[in-house]
């Protein structure tokens, strides 16, 4: 029997790149909302026991409308909120339950996450203590100063373009949690609490799909990959 591994889907962002008004959790991808789609994945997933959703308080019952309607039965708890990633995410841990031993921290606006995906990365946070999907970079990167000149290329082989699911070993990601003080508001991913405190992390690889959506010609790209995988 493996390890009680729970969820958390951040859903709680605004949707200013995206140019609308409604959360982007709820932009149709063939017909359906984005957010439905990523539910679906972590409900099929046998690895994960439970999924709780953190959401802005007037989207709440939209989701768990969505969950009802899907017969999404993880789904365990939907939460508000932070001010910042890293608070909207604690807010998602207060939530789960006691039994857990590691956290999959996902985005919700990343509706093309597959069950194969989850499983990988889940696997290798159970060998590692921590885990996250990521991509090789293709295109050259410039490091830039303040007037935008370049300093600096990196070597491509060493860059790597981090997804989520973000997986980790409970206490340990409750420990990173505790010793960003105030520094919260500053990481905009998971992994940058564990880096803080110097742990290690395997970057297990994930896929060009697995896209986030933040413009609208992601919305595109979204329903291209939907429609070839049907």
């Amino acid at each position: 029997m493996s390890a009680y591994v729970s969820a958390i889907i951040v859903a709680a962002g605004g949707s200013v790149r995206m140019g609308i008004a409604d959360s982007k959790q709820f932009i149709p991808l063939l017909s359906r909302p984005a957010i439905e789609y990523t539910l679906k994945a972590f409900q099929n997933c046998h690895l994960i026991k439970e999924i709780v959703v953190v959401s802005r308080e007037q989207d709440k019952q939209r989701i768990k409308d969505i969950a009802l309607e899907n017969n999404f039965s993880k789904v365990s708890a939907i939460v508000n909120g932070g001010a910042s990633r890293a608070e909207s995410v604690r807010n998602g841990v207060k939530a789960t339950n006691e039994k857990a031993k590691y956290y999959a921290i996902h985005d919700g606006a990343r509706p093309l996450i597959t069950v194969e995906e989850i499983e990988r990365v889940v696997e290798s946070a159970f060998d590692n203590g921590a885990a996250t999907l990521g991509t090789s970079v293709t295109d050259t990167i410039k490091i830039v100063d303040g007037f935008n000149k370049i300093e600096s290329t990196p070597l491509r082989s060493q860059l790597r373009a981090v997804q989520t699911p973000q997986v980790f070993e409970c206490e340990l990601y409750k420990f990173a949690l505790e010793n960003a003080g105030d520094n919260m508001i500053n990481y905009t991913d998971d992994c940058s609490l564990i880096e803080n405190m110097g742990g290690e992390i395997e970057v297990v690889k994930g896929s060009p799909e697995n896209i986030k959506l933040t413009t609208p010609i992601d919305i595109i790209i979204a329903e291209s990959i939907l429609r070839s995988r049907i």
